[in-house]
């Protein structure tokens, strides 16, 4: 299935999108696409539903975040071999965590805003894991069970704020608007192998990331098995697995983003983001 939210931000309604691209209305049937319903029983009750009994939602409303009411935002870094390479930094032992303020969640196709004071924002599509079932020492084997399924992200990036200002990468990569999830959650039943995904993302319609998740160094079993030895998993939180070769900061001579710039984000399988550039006043 694709879960979708649509509507207008803080008022989106939980919607199924058909074999058309269509959206459907499930508010008859769940409250929200959040933590509460992903557990494989609440999927499975989606799942039978007939479609042409839901209302279709007619025109193209906004999208908002696929996944609402998150609970964490987790990011992982330097998850690529190539990525690593790119950046000139060493591939790491474990996978390295840091965290995303909620605040920075957005809609797939919301703007994204520039704080006041940025001058080396950067792009980074990333595969997208939602939590399903609540996950606490969980093996690797048994890892993607407790996935409800997966999503586009976009990790956008002040690198100024995360490398040059004292403290941890969180402060660069906070900023609101800096986490567009979608555009729609695809449960774990449609992608079999989510280490076998070609994703993209352009700047302007230049081709600037272009990768496969096969070359993560930490699978997506392996870091929802490590993050689980840590700490609880629930239901929602999103766990964001790192970008391939192609942001800003890799290039001998970095241009970063700026005003009006559009970028589009695109995993397969999972659709495709677009999100315009502004400067926050």
């Amino acid at each position: 299935m694709k879960l979708v939210r649509y509507g207008e931000p803080g008022q989106e309604a939980p919607g199924l999108i058909d074999g058309n691209g269509l959206i459907h209305d499930l508010s008859d049937h769940v409250a929200d696409i959040s933590g509460e319903m992903l557990d494989d029983a609440s999927l499975d009750r989606l799942r039978g539903i007939d479609v042409s009994s839901l209302r279709a939602v007619p025109g193209s409303p906004r999208l908002g975040p696929c996944v609402a009411d998150v609970g964490k935002f987790m990011c992982i870094g330097l998850n690529y071999s190539d990525h690593a390479a790119e950046t000139g930094a060493t591939p790491p032992d474990h996978p390295i965590l840091f965290m995303k303020a909620n605040s920075a969640i957005s809609g797939p196709n919301d703007d994204v805003v520039m704080p006041r004071g940025s001058t080396h924002t950067d792009w980074e599509v990333e595969l997208g894991a939602v939590i399903g079932t609540t996950a606490k020492y969980v093996s690797e084997s048994d890892a993607l069970n407790y996935v409800a399924g997966y999503c586009v992200c976009n990790d956008v990036s002040e690198r100024h704020f995360q490398a040059k200002i004292s403290g941890q990468w969180t402060k660069g990569k906070s900023c609101d608007t800096f986490g567009p999830i979608g555009p729609w959650l695809v449960t774990r039943d449609e992608i079999p192998d989510p280490q076998n995904l070609d994703m993209w993302l352009d700047v302007n319609g230049k081709r600037m990331q272009s990768g496969n998740t096969r070359t993560m160094i930490f699978s997506v079993a392996q870091i929802v098995s490590h993050l689980s030895q840590l700490m609880t998993l629930h239901p929602g939180d999103v766990i964001s697995t790192g970008t391939p070769p192609g942001v800003a900061l890799g290039m001998a001579n970095p241009t970063y983003l700026k005003a009006s710039d559009r970028m589009d984000v695109w995993i397969e399988g999972l659709g495709q983001q677009t999100q315009t550039v502004c400067e926050d006043p």
